[in-house]
């Protein structure tokens, strides 16, 4: 732990709006100013500790080090892929929770997790599998991104860790305001894209308050067998999702054409063997899409134990590919990455690793 405070009553700043660090600094007797300096040396500068903060009287960093942390954490551990993929391990308290970097070129994207486990249930997850222990606070989201040792090479965020970005939205969003926001990282919110299998009760909020790209999880065009595989279609099945999306700018082919925004709307197409991988199945995701402004990553299957599920072949998902781009859906398949060290889509899982760090 890099945090300066051990108080377990300590007030985290990380995730904190400057607005609520000028809170803070008053209820500590510090000028009002202090704020916008913590929200600087947080968010700006990366500090770790109160020590850093060289700009704030040593009475006040003396002050904020008895009753506040900052809020940071490093990994617990770490590996390292043969292709260069690293996963790290970080604490948070519910248990710890994985993210994975993944170099390419002159890009870096950092998957983050948003919850320890997931109460999806999703057939082919093996965060799934692990259940559900408690959702991030953004600050540990946030932790995730700042306390990476290789942050100043980042260029992308992916929502696309352990847990449901929708389920824990308040803290989602809280987290992309900071990595958006002037005072904050001032990244574009073409940067980040965030995943979801398409909750109702966060689907409609995150596009009408966040300017970041979405990222459905589909995985099966047809309701009572993508039912099988995921069990919130069920709660709210993918023709409504879709139905939703056809009503935003961005997401309609329709309506883009009269708005033209720079968001992008993706959809998640694990490709399996025998169970959706047909030339109808093809046809009926052309049908589910046609109206839609979006892009298909099709994604190879990670084996997980006690599944019957199996990975299509390299030539049926180039098949499928080029089914989807003849009839006018763009349609790439996604490179995995971090395979060796169980980092790849689907992968991540930290049961066994709650008792080891504990």
């Amino acid at each position: 732990m890099t945090d300066s405070a051990e108080n377990s009553s300590a007030r985290t700043l990380l995730g904190l709006t400057p607005s609520e660090l000028k809170g803070v600094a008053l209820s500590l007797g510090l000028p009002a100013y202090a704020g916008k300096q913590l929200a600087r040396w947080l968010y700006v500068r990366g500090a770790s500790t109160f020590d850093e903060m060289s700009d704030l009287a040593k009475a006040s960093r003396a002050a904020l080090a008895e009753h506040c942390s900052v809020g940071r954490a490093e990994p617990l551990m770490w590996q390292e892929s043969k292709d260069g993929t690293k996963k790290y391990l970080f604490p948070t308290q519910n248990g710890p929770v994985e993210c994975v970097y993944i170099p390419e070129g002159d890009r870096a994207t950092l998957c983050v997790s948003s919850q320890v486990g997931c109460k999806m249930g999703c057939a082919f997850c093996a965060t799934g599998r692990q259940g559900f222990s408690g959702s991030l606070t953004a600050g540990e989201i946030l932790n995730q991104i700042y306390s990476l040792p290789e942050r100043e090479r980042l260029t992308n965020i992916v929502f696309m860790g352990q847990g449901e970005p929708f389920d824990n939205l308040d803290a989602v969003l809280r987290a992309c305001d900071v990595l958006t926001a002037e005072w904050g990282m001032a990244w574009s919110p073409k940067r980040i894209t965030v995943s979801s299998v398409g909750l109702k009760k966060g689907l409609r909020r995150f596009l009408d308050e966040s300017k970041c790209h979405l990222a459905i999880s589909l995985h099966h065009p047809i309701p009572a067998e993508r039912a099988a595989l995921m069990p919130a279609e069920r709660a709210f099945g993918i023709e409504q999702v879709v139905e939703t999306l056809k009503q935003y700018p961005f997401c309609s082919k329709r309506l883009a054409a009269e708005s033209p925004h720079q968001r992008r709307l993706s959809f998640e197409y694990i490709v399996f063997a025998g169970l959706n991988d047909s030339r109808s199945h093809a046809a009926a995701l052309v049908s589910l899409l046609r109206d839609l402004n979006c892009r298909v990553n099709l994604l190879r299957f990670h084996s997980i134990p006690d599944t019957p599920l199996r990975g299509a072949s390299e030539k049926a998902l180039e098949e499928f590919r080029d089914y989807l781009t003849r009839h006018g859906l763009t349609a790439t398949i996604r490179a995995s990455r971090g395979q060796d060290i169980d980092a790849a889509c689907g992968l991540l899982n930290t049961k066994a690793k709650m008792n080891q760090t504990e």
